[in-house]
């Protein structure tokens, strides 16, 4: 079985006309457009945000992007704030895919959409896939690989990739816990813990610190891709929530999903990748190296983790409002509840340990 990410069957509920996409194209995209035959469409099956399908166009690949069904949350799917980032970077940072075109009427397929390049490449997700195997060496390797182009992305000359204007770096921390606070009140159901002091421990340890760079805003392992040999990163995905601010935030977002082998098991039972793998590094020893790479120095950790994890359990805690709704009937949602609680007792055992 190949290890290249495949897309599957499209999920109930969120197709996509092939016939209305192919009419739009015609006048606004015509390389998407089939010389014989019909457009391919299928979706890829990771992801709770932002759906991602891919588009088969003759001998062509290509990848279609759209808000999820049901959300509120407008700001965190922008297609054009997205699209807008890739053509920026395209041209500056070797990992941002090219992007094709993009959508504003949601007529066509019921929501704004952008296309771009397809990267063929291997994506991991909770486990390795079918038939792969990392020895401690080569798990070694592919984090620090992770955390060097995390790296690379954090020191791109923000004016060089016309990225001056897509965000404001004064205030930015404080922004962004006000922010996800609030997003947590408003999304909280019954079933979850208040975390009222955990905000307030937030609130009350705001670093003095201005910090400008570019930052992917969920930089993690299933939005990175590959090659078949798992050697080198080919690129970058995912971009919707990219802005300028403060990369040591980004960087702790990206260790939020970062469990080791050591940790408690409720932590296990709900780790997105294979970052408990043997020669993984750990998040210190990758905090250590982003240190080396960056050359930031960082003199409150607990706060970055902190605010890390939070962060995770507010995005988990907003789908699954969602699911609890009925606003998304996608059976994956259903225990992002439970994931909530565990997510808040790492932060109170990074708190008591600080």
């Amino acid at each position: 079985m190949t290890a290249i990410d495949q897309a599957r069957d499209i999920r109930e509920g969120e197709g996509i006309d092939a016939a209305a996409l192919t009419a739009w194209c015609r006048e606004h995209a015509p390389v998407l457009v089939p010389r014989n035959g019909e457009m391919t469409i299928r979706q890829f099956p990771g992801g709770a945000s932002n759906l991602t399908y891919l588009l088969a166009v003759d001998d062509n690949e290509y990848v279609l992007r759209r808000p999820p069904f049901g959300s509120q949350v407008k700001s965190a799917h922008d297609m054009g704030r997205e699209y807008g980032v890739l053509s920026r970077l395209h041209g500056v940072y070797d990992y941002a895919p090219e992007p094709i075109v993009h959508c504003t009427d949601e007529s066509v397929i019921g929501a704004e959409f952008y296309v771009m390049q397809r990267l063929r490449g291997v994506i991991l997700r909770r486990n390795l896939p079918e038939g792969v195997d990392l020895s401690p060496t080569e798990a070694t390797r592919l984090c620090e690989q992770l955390l060097d182009v995390q790296a690379k992305l954090h020191t791109t000359d923000v004016d060089a990739a016309g990225m001056a204007d897509f965000g404001k770096p004064e205030g930015y921390i404080e922004r962004q816990i006000t922010g996800w606070n609030k997003r947590y009140r408003n999304a909280r159901t019954d079933d979850v813990p208040d975390c009222e002091a955990l905000m307030q421990w937030l609130e009350a340890r705001i670093p003095n610190v201005t910090r400008r760079a570019i930052i992917h805003n969920d930089y993690k392992l299933d939005n990175v891709v590959f090659d078949e040999k798992l050697n080198d990163i080919i690129g970058v995905l995912d971009w919707e929530m990219a802005t300028l601010g403060d990369p040591v935030m980004d960087f702790a977002c990206s260790m939020a999903y970062w469990v080791q082998d050591d940790d408690p098991k409720p932590m296990r039972d709900i780790r997105m990748g294979p970052t408990h793998l043997p020669g993984m590094l750990t998040r210190d020893e990758m905090l250590a190296r982003y240190r080396e790479k960056t050359g930031h120095t960082i003199d409150d950790w607990p706060f970055y983790q902190v605010f890390g994890l939070f962060r995770l359990a507010v995005i988990l805690q907003q789908i699954y409002k969602r699911y609890v709704e009925g606003k998304t009937r996608d059976k994956r949602f259903a225990t992002f509840g439970h994931a909530v609680n565990v997510l808040h007792e790492q932060c109170e055992r990074v708190i008591r340990a600080a």
